[in-house]
């Protein structure tokens, strides 16, 4: 009597293990939650600068509030000292990361609150928290998922602005002549590393932020006089051409790279 020849099929693959109720497969749903969850901080941001206009808290952000309220603001600020400091400092970072209008108001109101040079120091430190936030969100939400998916010559882009990255920030910061959410932005869809956008950040806008804070320094006197500052004051000859002589400098080792690139080509 002969053995019955076994199945080939059968012994090849052998059956699959079942599978246990609680696994369950990665599908797309998986990743469409996934993803949006990456973008909720960024719609966090973006619903809080809706909510903004809708309530009028923007008209909160101008020197006719700071005159009907100037001696209740000044005196909560001499009696509160460091707290109020450090009000101000979050503040100013929450309007950053909220991308809200007013900047250079607010920087202006600082000076006039706490001076020159304290109040130049809360608004750098409050800004750089604020547009890290920013960056971090957008970073997260956008910039890695639209990296993945960008042509060629974005990639280029991307590379080149990376090697540079922390003097085209610098001269970003230093020369007015982008919208500051704006340049909150951008180096988070260009791969900058976080180390360089918080250096670039801060050392870029301390020469800006101390014009604006030195005019809230005098700001009682205009008041006074019935007059407002003069906001477009950074666009003048005499502040303007420092600022582009700082971003210059800021570009010469951008322009040794290219120097050394150029000379090792020709070699």
């Amino acid at each position: 009597m002969t053995d019955k020849p076994e199945n080939k099929a059968d012994s090849a693959h052998p059956p699959a293990a079942s599978k246990s109720p609680s696994e369950k497969p990665v599908g797309n749903h998986d990743a469409r939650r996934f993803s949006f969850a990456r973008l909720i901080p960024l719609l966090i941001l973006m619903a809080g600068l809706i909510a903004f206009f809708a309530f009028g808290l923007d008209d909160y952000l101008g020197f006719g509030a700071l005159k009907r309220h100037r001696a209740a603001i000044d005196g909560w600020v001499m009696s509160n000292g460091a707290l109020a400091a450090l009000v101000f400092l979050l503040g100013y970072a929450v309007m950053i990361a909220f991308s809200l209008p007013g900047g250079a108001v607010t920087t202006i109101f600082g000076g006039f609150l706490f001076g020159t040079f304290v109040a130049g120091g809360l608004v750098v430190f409050g800004a750089t928290i604020g547009a890290t936030c920013l960056f971090l969100a957008a970073r997260t939400g956008l910039g890695e998922p639209l990296r993945r998916r960008a042509g060629p010559g974005l990639k280029r882009m991307e590379v080149g602005f990376r090697e540079n990255a922390l003097s085209y920030l610098l001269v970003l910061r230093l020369v007015p002549l982008f919208p500051f959410w704006l340049v909150n932005l951008v180096p988070a869809f260009l791969g900058v590393k976080l180390r360089t956008y918080v250096i670039g950040t801060f050392f870029g806008i301390i020469p800006g932020t101390l014009v604006y804070a030195s005019i809230g320094n005098g700001l009682g006197s205009v008041l006074d006089q019935g007059r407002t500052p003069d906001l477009g004051i950074i666009f003048r000859v005499d502040i303007l051409v420092p600022l582009i002589g700082l971003a210059v400098l800021a570009l010469i080792p951008v322009g040794y790279k290219w120097y050394q690139a150029r000379k090792s080509h020709n070699s």
